[in-house]
């Protein structure tokens, strides 16, 4: 039988991309709301364009933030320095319009409405996703996107490449042969620079810096490159492009490779099941290929506003559960957290956590230490 080939593309970007400084902005205020107040009920959304960082959303907390320090310390730290650049932490302008939380909202997640159990702080579907392409247990494509994007960070930081500036992208394509990565065929990167470097200069650099040592084995005689194809990038960050929260979802979470209910993370309080039931989805479906119960897993959970039970919990190994997808259910109702109240409190969320998360993906992280990505119920569910 012929061999079926497809070839597969994920993109990332870096931490100054203006969408990606936004979901940091507002997973930095969340963090230090949690700091002072583990109980804090939030959704925080910021807008960045030229001079301007705007922050809103509501809030439920204890705490004291002081929201224009946050915003400058966190634009310095993603490397917005220099009034060169066009956006920087010492002369932008900022402007809160944070809220109180609606109380409408607030009685089904208290646990004080008809259901008298903390519930869901909103309908709708999240997605888990696992396979075994990568030792993370993550699509190939999105995984080496990711790291194209932190390693194109890290040679600006540590001065390898003095020219390059925070803003960037990146873009992997991976053809399948019967469904495994065989090669990478296709890499497209996008380098904020200064106006100083020449094009050639910057091509070679970032094919020697940041492309070979990141794909290693992946690369082929036969891959093709396409390092700042337009030219020059000299405008970039909020100025070239206005950022806001929420926008890079696919980033966040599988590249593609597995479907999106559609629902953000950064700036969301852990009571809204967009974010802890998604982080909940992925702790399930990784624990079950690390299980050696599938080599592919997709998890769906929903909910309803102010209820906490989920209204359906979908489980599908494409094929290569070594039970029947349905058994497999049964287990995840056994052995796993699916309530809200429950998901935070096994997985411990309410804790300063989330900023770390807000670039270069939610999922599949080795860098840093995240509770669901733990591997804690592969034992019971091999037994």
């Amino acid at each position: 039988m012929k061999s079926q080939k497809k070839i597969f593309t994920s993109e990332s970007v870096t931490e100054g991309h203006p969408d990606k400084v936004c979901d940091q902005l507002s997973d930095a205020i969340y963090d230090e709301m949690l700091r002072q107040d583990p109980k804090t009920h939030a959704g925080i959304e910021c807008f960045a364009t030229t001079g301007l960082v705007m922050v809103g959303g509501e809030a439920r907390t204890e705490a004291y933030v002081d929201i224009q320090e946050i915003v400058r310390r966190t634009l310095k730290r993603i490397g917005y320095d220099d009034p060169e650049f066009g956006f920087c932490y010492k002369d932008i302008g900022v402007i809160s319009t944070l809220h109180e939380q609606s109380p409408d909202i607030a009685q089904g997640v208290d646990g004080t409405g008809e259901f008298k159990e903390q519930g869901a702080g909103d309908q709708g579907m999240m997605f888990g996703f696992a396979c075994d392409e990568t030792p993370e247990l993550m699509p190939l494509p999105i995984s080496l996107a990711h790291q194209l994007a932190r390693k194109l960070a890290e040679v600006r930081k540590n001065k390898t490449l003095t020219y390059l500036r925070p803003d960037g992208k990146s873009q992997v394509s991976v053809e399948y042969v019967d469904g495994k990565p065989e090669r990478v065929t296709t890499v497209v990167i996008a380098a904020h620079h200064s106006d100083s470097v020449k094009m050639g200069t910057l091509r070679a650099d970032i094919k020697k810096h940041v492309i070979e040592p990141v794909l290693g084995k992946w690369m082929t005689r036969d891959t093709q490159l396409f390092i700042n194809s337009t030219g020059k990038f000299v405008l970039g960050g909020p100025p070239a492009d206005t950022g806001l929260t929420g926008r890079k979802i696919i980033v966040d979470t599988y590249g593609g490779s597995a479907p999106h209910g559609g629902g953000c993370f950064s700036g969301k309080c852990v009571t809204k099941v967009d974010r802890s039931a998604a982080y909940a989805a992925r702790y399930i479906a990784k624990n079950i290929v690390a299980a050696g119960l599938a080599t592919k897993c997709l998890v769906q959970l929903a909910y309803s506003i102010g209820v906490a039970k989920p209204v359906s919990i979908f489980i599908d190994t494409y094929g290569t559960g070594t039970k029947p997808d349905d058994e497999i259910e049964k287990l995840v109702e056994q052995h796993f957290p699916v309530k809200p109240a429950d998901i935070i409190r096994e997985l411990d969320l309410e804790r300063p956590i989330y900023e770390q998360t807000a670039a270069y993906g939610h999922f599949g992280r080795t860098d840093i230490d995240v509770p669901w990505e733990k591997l804690d119920k592969v034992g019971v569910l091999k037994k």
